[in-house]
């Protein structure tokens, strides 16, 4: 039987990390408007409401539904998969799947419905977030890294009190950031260049990922193995 272990899900989550930064900066340098976490999208809504002119209805629409599609996204999952904890026997890949091709069709959308792209591309995020929200105490937040570096201070106190921590927990934001970065990155510089398809590699690489996923579930065999650490 194949393992799965902590490496392997450290693994999934920096692909899921640098597909969502991915997205989200193309959305940010295009239209302005985050699509991958909520937090400064609800306090864009706020100061367009305080001060309403021309160009702030405009970006209080993009945030709003930026927003309602993650909430949405996040509804779908919990919906589909049932559960926030990490399982093998849950629909990972056929989800992936779906979010690529969610993403795909919202490529070709975009010149013709950028705001409904937000909306698809919000909803994708909502739902890769909302995959699975912890794993052994670590939270699996892959579209933003607050969460993250939480428990990253969390662990980190408790391993100087003295508790046994498993140094994956610790190494995990490290990862995670770097592929975070990575995507921005990537992201960033094809748009300076005039390549204004970052939906579309977004949503291809969320359809192989899903595909590969799917193929591994079912040839592998394999099963979580939580490591014997807190």
């Amino acid at each position: 039987m194949r393992i799965i272990t902590p490496n392997r899900i450290v693994l999934g989550g920096c692909f899921l990390a640098f597909g969502a930064s991915f997205l989200n900066t193309g959305f940010l340098l295009s239209a302005g408007a985050s699509v991958s976490h909520l937090t400064g999208d609800i306090a864009r809504i706020g100061s367009g409401l305080s001060h309403v002119t021309n160009s702030e209805n405009d970006l209080l629409i993009k945030v709003t539904l930026a927003s309602l599609g993650f909430i949405l996204g996040a509804t779908a999952s919990g919906f589909l998969l049932h559960h926030p904890t990490l399982e093998f026997n849950r629909p990972y890949g056929r989800t992936l799947s779906v979010l690529g091709l969610l993403l795909i069709a919202g490529h070709y959308l975009l010149p013709h419905a950028p705001l409904l792209s937000i909306l698809i591309a919000s909803g994708v995020c909502g739902a890769q977030n909302a995959l699975a929200n912890r794993y052994r105490g670590v939270a699996l937040r892959t579209t933003h890294l607050t969460g993250l570096f939480t428990d990253f201070g969390i662990h980190l106190g408790m391993k100087l009190r003295g508790h046994d921590i498993a140094a994956w927990k610790l190494l995990i934001p490290f990862f995670i950031t770097f592929a975070f970065l990575s995507g921005a990155i990537l992201s960033s510089a094809l748009y300076f260049h005039g390549r204004a398809n970052w939906m579309l590699l977004a949503g291809l690489g969320y359809l192989a990922g899903g595909c590969f996923w799917s193929i591994y579930k079912r040839t592998g065999k394999g099963r979580i193995n939580p490591p014997q650490s807190y």
